[in-house]
């Protein structure tokens, strides 16, 4: 599957689910031509001038396939994130959908990240507290900035115990002018 194929399946799938799922109240099946290895991914929508009206994800894959963790993670978004109401039918043309695809996690230390191209995780030494932050963040442009939102999204105080890990991602956006992938 090319780059440019991809981001259309991707994309298309997370707004397809988001729109049958609040529609018809079903969760749709991937074609069968999304055949796509297992990975973990987060699905975030936002409004035409850019706030955030929903993102959910997963760290490690919990689904068969990709297209299948899109289609979990979208719906999602849309209707389960407790920052946010529900997502509805009237807005659904006046939102845009990305998908990112993460990579393994990797131990990191502050020295290894750079909020532009790391995600960053941080979870306590008994893994009962996670906080997670995507790569490239508008307004996020520090280290020390990343992780005051991640220690903050764990719950952890500065003088806990923590692990750091770091991850890629593959972004796919629908184009902001007119929703097409």
């Amino acid at each position: 599957m090319t780059a440019a194929s991809a981001k259309y399946c991707l994309v298309s799938l997370a707004r397809q689910a988001v729109e049958e799922y609040l529609v018809r109240g079903q969760v749709i099946r991937p074609p069968a031509t999304a055949r796509l290895a297992r990975a973990a991914c987060f699905v975030c929508i936002k409004t035409l001038d850019g706030k955030l009206r929903g993102c959910m994800g997963t760290v490690e894959p919990s689904q068969p396939s990709l297209a299948e963790e899109v289609i979990a993670n979208a719906i999602n978004a849309a209707t389960r994130d407790p920052r946010f109401a529900p997502v509805s039918v009237e807005e659904l043309l006046s939102l845009r959908f990305s998908v990112d695809i993460l990579s393994a996690l990797e131990p990191t230390t502050l020295d290894g990240l750079d909020p532009r191209t790391y995600g960053l995780l941080v979870e306590n030494e008994s893994r009962t507290k996670r906080g997670l932050l995507l790569p490239a963040i508008e307004g996020v442009e520090t280290v020390e900035q990343q992780l005051a939102i991640v220690m903050h999204k764990a719950g952890l105080q500065g003088n806990e115990p923590f692990r750091l890990y770091r991850f890629t991602v593959q972004r796919f956006r629908e184009d902001e002018r007119n929703g097409a992938p």
